[in-house]
């Protein structure tokens, strides 16, 4: 049977961890395998990769196949790109040096992206995090007026002046 590359489960429940494992085909999901080659985090935002690409090239190259997310996986690391280019160099397609070239500038591409997206992540964070506190300070202010104006009693009511002069003096109103 041929090996695959696939993940296996770790981790508690709602919070998977995988490890990326060259296994036996016929071995059930989390049980024997063959050589451990990376992690990966999806609970992160992106999701944290480790992978050990010369181990997955080789394996590669060896014949294993990839599950579809650990295709996914190696895409986007790159070392499906890289074992392309490796069969361009066997074929003479291209030099050695040309395919390393296109893989060192495809790898600068696709950090600065990962980059891009880890700040724009982290500023909708910072942005989300300012519009709560500045929400929860409103909300704030809101029932420190409520206990405010609940706990100052009613002000007296007062007569007006002029009604009040008349009757302080003892004299009855003139009646028309």
């Amino acid at each position: 049977m041929p090996a695959k590359i696939r993940l296996t489960r770790h981790g508690k429940k709602h919070n998977a961890y995988y490890h990326i494992v060259v296994a036996d085909g016929r071995a059930p999901r989390d049980g024997k395998f063959i050589e451990v080659i990376g992690n990966y985090n999806p609970n992160t935002n992106p999701a944290t990769i480790n992978l050990d690409a010369t181990k997955a090239l080789n394996w590669l190259n060896k014949g294993a196949q990839p599950t579809d997310t650990c295709r996914a996986i190696l895409s986007y690391k790159g070392v499906l790109y890289r074992n392309h280019l490796n069969k361009g160099v066997l074929k003479g397609a291209l030099t050695a040096e040309q395919a390393d070239a296109k893989f060192e500038q495809w790898l600068q591409e696709k950090n600065l992206k990962i980059d891009d997206k880890r700040k724009r992540v982290s500023s909708e964070f910072s942005k989300a995090t300012e519009a709560r506190i500045a929400d929860e300070s409103k909300k704030k202010e809101a029932k420190l007026e409520a206990i405010k104006a609940k706990n100052t009693p009613p002000p007296a009511e007062e007569a007006p002046a002029e009604d009040a002069a008349p009757a302080a003096e003892g004299e009855a109103p003139a009646e028309a």
